[in-house]
């Protein structure tokens, strides 16, 4: 008889983490954060324009302007480029993408921003699957 262990465990479900965002980007946010609140939804729009692919941009414009259409649509449009951008990183559709990893933040932060924004225009099934999506990419949550 063998005295190999047998591993009963897997190594659970694949981890996917974005790469980060361009140096251009980053600092082109931090500008955005820094300026008077007043001055942030024509600064985030402005940093979208110039980068539209960046969830990082839209996730800021989702927290720059005010009213919650906006809001939403912001985030939405962040949500499906997070999407793609998971997809092109080697998710298939299952698999951890946890808060932790900084470079998922501004996924994850569309897909609370869309979650909460989906709820307050009632579009409460919305919410639901989107709170049930997160606790699947994050079970611990931690954002």
């Amino acid at each position: 008889m063998s005295e190999q262990p047998i591993q009963l465990v897997s190594q659970g479900p694949p981890r996917t983490i974005l790469p980060a965002e361009s140096a251009t980007v980053r600092e082109a946010v931090r500008e955005v954060l820094v300026a008077p609140a007043v001055k942030r939804p024509s600064l985030a729009a402005d940093v979208v324009a110039a980068h539209p692919r960046s969830l990082l941009a839209w996730c800021t414009l989702g927290d720059s302007v005010t009213d919650r259409v906006q809001r939403y649509a912001a985030y939405r449009v962040g949500y499906h480029r997070g999407l793609d951008a998971l997809r092109a990183n080697g998710w298939r559709g299952s698999g951890y993408v946890r808060w932790a990893d900084e470079t998922n933040r501004a996924l994850l932060g569309c897909m609370q921003g869309l979650q909460s924004m989906a709820a307050a225009i009632g579009e409460t099934d919305e919410a639901e699957r989107l709170a049930t999506f997160l606790a699947q990419l994050d079970p611990g949550g931690g954002g």
